[in-house]
């Protein structure tokens, strides 16, 4: 990889970390501070280490009235805390846990499993999430927590809404809204929207696509379904809930800006790394009626897609937590306008600094603070002005820690006015309710607006008014964005009545004389009038097939990824050889949403070795995005195929199968074989199985079968346990298996025996000639123990405050060339 000019601004880190795990250093006083990465100014103190109090793994946290922190373990009690001042002689803070009684009753009711707390209206509200069982017998939901006796004890407790969900895609956190009369609640896709007495989103949520539809082949989230992940809002009360924002994977938090504006960090699917459909982690700006495209498994819709709205900014692989505005802090006045997102994978609390950008923002992220590991959950900004965040989740060790501000920047703001496209908005978001006189004619002209979220909040206001005062209004516009505008919102709210007529107008418009966006849009509303309503017969469809396939394919990826599947949908003909002639073409270009990220995947891999590995193996050898989505496509259609056509097209997916990419890639690939197999003639069957590459699978399908793999039982080997190893004698010993171990683990990846692996560790060649039995046994245990500096990691810090993580190969003056990925050593950056 090409140096870059910030390579000279590197100052480096003296924190060696082991290529696969972090080796001892030489740490000041408190090494859970000195692990952390600041910029100049700030300040960092370790409060309390609840597990190492029986306290459990610390995930959510509020403030109260009193200055006081409350605190929940992910699976135990809640806790009240009164930290001690900045800069004080002994920061240990005083401890309680919060025994929660009903009034007038002896009996203990246990109040706990919190991943949302709230100090509002003189009350803790506290989001519940839980399975219930006989230790915490407490159903997932909003409890209301009041003190009745003036005590300072919670004794009042008052079950606001009952939430179907549970785990780490249930219900989350809590926060006020801007105006201090409101409750704003956030929930991940395993969490049943509930019936609300409002949707700013209309609530007729469906599928809406027409992508050969697979779940995910190992299981996970395959019976959930739209709208996926959800933000509410309701009064103190909790009597009045209305639906703010949907199609979310799992956003664990959310935050107000000083403008109002909402924001969340939502997550990614890290399975589905390396696919078209992969969405990475990423910042969203909620606004009323919003839609993130949320489906399960290979139906995630395209951000491009008109129906839903594109991130703010798209972070990259990891694993999202607590979210939080600076407005509260005492920070210097450009971290007093920033969104800060945790990340707990990779141990990273980004700061994106929100440039207005018409009716939205563009999102430029900064690494704020880090540390490995840092396992991030929560963060508030406390009276003092101060960060309080804490690490835990998943039985981990749990720290809270503060930061602080103690430089020489001004604190003062200039907050940003809001642009005329921002006014815009919010105008037509006030017509997200009940039907509106006013609302029809003032939205219809921002059909056309160039502002993609003044476009997308003007269809909402559409959408809500009765579909009988704008059908025909949409079939007789003239103006062909509106238009296409007009069609989608008909197609979403109107029935199959109107599926024709709809149809009829979009095929009039001149394809060609529309923008590359407007052209994705009109495919698009297509694609969703079918989806919704089933394709039309006899002479329509040939026009809509004749429409479509005289301008495919394009040189653009969305816009040829949206046809071909509205193609093969109505198989036109002629789909199979433009969609095979794709397939086969080179790729010029990384279609993926792996690219564009604000996170090089390659600076995670070192940071979280768990997670680190997925990225690292997928980098070696990235699959053709554009290629895995046309191979889907052509899997579900039955008609039009030759010999020859099939022959290329099962020869396809044994070479697909040679790609590395996220855990369900392979599972992917084959349930997409297996439908088309289905299709073939039976006599052929056999012929066109073993020519896809079945032989080259597990029997589960969702796995290359390698040639040698491990073998269980296994055994956790402890260092006690070498002196008793030796001392048999090293009896029964199986050199050949033991090199069957070396490829199956992986240690080959990085470690040469008899000139066969890889460099990025040792050569273990000679290794029993200069190491005693016990040496190698110890170094195999705790790999960590002892680091040749040959093969050892740095972190290198840039001026921006961006760390680099990785082996440095190179140093040529101020330039330097980092090895990152084991599986790709010669990948440098």
């Amino acid at each position: 990889m090409k140096n870059t000019p910030l390579l000279k601004n590197f100052l480096i880190l003296s924190l060696i970390i082991f290529l696969f795990s972090c080796s001892k250093v030489d740490q000041p006083e408190n090494p859970k501070v000195a692990k952390l990465k600041l910029l100049p100014g700030f300040e960092a103190e370790h409060l309390f280490t609840p597990s190492d109090n029986d306290m459990g793994s610390w995930v959510s946290m509020a403030f109260d009235h009193k200055g006081r922190l409350i605190t929940s373990d992910q699976y135990g009690a809640l806790y009240r805390l009164e930290i001690p001042a900045i800069g004080s002689d002994s920061l240990t803070p005083k401890v309680e846990r919060l025994n929660i009684r009903s009034s007038g009753s002896d009996s203990l009711l246990l109040m706990g499993h919190a991943q949302g707390l709230l100090y509002a209206f003189n009350s803790l509200y506290v989001m519940v999430n839980n399975r219930v069982d006989e230790e915490f017998p407490v159903e997932s939901g909003l409890y209301r927590l009041q003190d009745s006796d003036n005590d300072d004890q919670y004794d009042q407790i008052t079950l606001l809404k009952q939430l179907k969900g549970n785990g780490e895609h249930g219900p989350h956190s809590i926060i006020l809204s801007p105006d201090g009369k409101s409750l704003y609640v956030v929930s991940g896709n395993h969490t049943d929207a509930p019936e609300m007495d409002a949707y700013r989103l209309p609530s007729n949520w469906q599928h809406d696509n027409l992508f050969p539809h697979l779940t995910d082949p190992r299981g996970h989230a395959a019976s959930r379904k739209e709208p996926g992940g959800w933000i509410a809002k309701t009064d103190p009360e909790g009597k009045h809930w209305e639906l703010i924002s949907a199609g979310y994977r799992n956003p664990y938090d959310i935050t107000f800006n000083r403008q109002g504006d909402l924001f969340t960090y939502d997550s990614d699917m890290e399975w589905d790394l390396g696919m078209p459909w992969y969405r990475p982690t990423r910042i969203c700006h909620v606004t009323s009626g919003s839609e993130f495209g949320w489906r399960t498994g290979n139906a995630k819709w395209s951000p491009v897609y008109p129906d839903n709205l594109p991130p703010v900014l798209n972070i990259g692989q990891g694993s999202p937590t607590g979210v939080l505005h600076g407005k509260d802090s005492d920070f210097p006045g450009k971290y007093q306008d920033v969104v800060f997102a945790f990340d707990w994978s990779f141990g990273i609390i980004y700061g994106i600094h929100m440039k207005p950008d018409g009716a939205s923002y563009v999102g430029e992220r900064e690494e704020f603070l880090s540390g490995i590991p840092l396992p991030l959950t929560d963060g508030v900004f406390g009276p003092d002005g101060a960060l309080y965040f804490m690490t835990g989740g998943r039985r981990l060790d749990s720290d809270l820690y503060r930061v602080y501000y103690n430089g020489e920047e001004s604190t003062k703001i200039e907050t940003p006015s809001l642009t005329e496209e921002h006014k815009l908005r919010l105008k037509l978001e006030e017509f997200h309710q009940s039907p509106n006189s006013e609302a029809l004619d003032f939205a219809w002209e921002y059909l056309g607006h160039k502002d993609r979220f003044v476009q997308y909040a003007a269809r909402i206001a559409v959408e809500h008014q009765p579909v009988a005062q704008y059908a025909n209004k949409v079939l007789s516009e003239a103006d062909p964005i509106k238009k296409i505008q007009g069609s989608l919102a008909l197609a979403r709210q109107g029935n199959q009545a109107h599926r024709d007529a709809i149809l009829k107008g979009l095929v009039g418009i001149d394809f060609d004389k529309l923008s590359a966006d407007d052209k994705v849009n009109l495919v698009r509303t297509i694609e969703v009038t079918l989806a919704r309503f089933g394709a039309p017969s006899g002479v329509l469809k040939g026009q809509l097939g004749d429409y479509l396939i005289a301008q495919y394919p394009s040189d653009n990826d969305a816009l040829n990824f949206t046809q071909s599947k509205v193609l093969a949908f109505l198989e036109v003909p002629g789909t199979i050889d433009k969609t095979l002639a794709l397939l086969e073409a080179e790729v010029t270009s990384d279609a993926s949403s792996m690219t564009g990220t604000a996170t090089d995947g390659s600076d995670l891999i070192l940071r979280n070795l768990q997670y680190g590995m997925s990225i690292a193996k997928t980098l070696s050898s990235v699959p053709p995005a554009q290629h895995t989505y046309y191979g889907m496509v052509l899997s579900d259609l039955g008609s039009g195929w030759t010999p020859e056509l099939r022959e290329r097209y099962f020869s396809w997916f044994k070479k697909a199968l040679g790609y590395q990419a996220g855990h369900s890639y392979i599972g992917f690939i084959n349930n997409a074989r297996k439908r088309a197999l289905a299709y073939v003639p039976k006599n052929k069957f056999d012929y066109y199985n073993e020519l896809s590459g079945n032989a080259l699978l597990t029997e589960s399908g969702n796995d290359i079968a390698e040639a040698i793999r491990p073998e269980g039982p296994g055994r956790r080997w402890q260092s006690d346990d070498i002196e008793s190893v030796v001392n048999s004698g090293l009896k029964g010993r199986n050199f050949e298996n033991g090199k069957n171990m070396f490829i199956a683990a992986n240690c080959k990846t990085c470690h040469t025996v008899a000139g066969e692996g890889g460099a990025s560790g040792p050569d273990l060649t000679q290794l029993g000639t200069r190491f005693s039995p016990e040496d190698i046994l110890k170094a195999i245990i705790e790999p960590s123990d002892v680091i040749s500096d040959q093969y050892a990691s740095s972190i290198l810090i840039l001026k921006n405050g961006q760390s680099v993580v990785g082996r440095i190969v190179s140093e040529e003056g101020s330039s330097y060339k980092v090895s990152q990925n084991p599986f790709a050593p010669d990948h440098l950056r």
